[in-house]
């Protein structure tokens, strides 16, 4: 996929040699204030990883076919100011979460805009490169989760077009606690 402007940003998607990058802005999201309700691992958690597993998830994902591909928004003066990862998740297998996936779609994870650069249309336009991505390569929707106290999200999430499917989970992190499935769909 080749690269976008959305504004000030560049919209495109990593490449191999860029993991280190990828590794800093992950280590940012991580430090923000909802980060304990809206990614799977902590900071400390990420912190000690390898360097070789940030450089598989980065080669994986600029790798050709590939079933993952994370898109960066760069900045005029060359700051990653956001991301998204979108996974391709096929029909009669289970997500990660265990659940099944009744067809081809992509699923929307690592969500991240900082702080300095959120209300500026971001989100909308890496999701727009993301659904792009997964609808090149035959999904009929991309859907993500997010967690039922986390209102800031679920607020850029509809701004950009997706919706409530109706479908609850427990939190991967307290099964008392929920998400929510939120969709974007397209005609057939």
């Amino acid at each position: 996929m080749s690269a976008t402007t959305s504004g000030d940003y560049v919209i495109r998607a990593i490449r191999a040699d860029e993991w280190a990058a990828a590794k800093r802005l992950r280590l940012v999201a991580l430090r923000d204030p909802v980060a304990d309700i809206a990614f799977l691992e902590t900071h400390d958690e990420a912190l000690e990883r390898p360097d070789s597993f940030y450089q598989e998830r980065a080669a994986r994902s600029a790798a050709e076919p590939s079933d993952a591909r994370q898109f960066v928004a760069v900045a005029a003066d060359g700051e990653w100011a956001g991301t998204v990862t979108v996974l391709i998740e096929e029909a009669g297998t289970t997500d990660w979460a265990g659940f099944p996936v009744e067809r081809r779609q992509g699923h929307v994870v690592g969500v991240f805009v900082r702080p300095e650069h959120r209300g500026s249309g971001l989100v909308k336009a890496l999701f727009d490169a993301g659904a792009e991505w997964a609808r090149e390569r035959g999904a009929e929707r991309v859907r993500l989760l997010v967690h039922a106290e986390n209102p800031r999200a679920q607020g850029a999430y509809r701004k950009a077009g997706f919706v409530p499917s109706g479908v609850l989970v427990p939190f991967f992190k307290d099964e008392a606690e929920t998400e929510v499935e939120f969709v974007l769909e397209w005609p057939a």
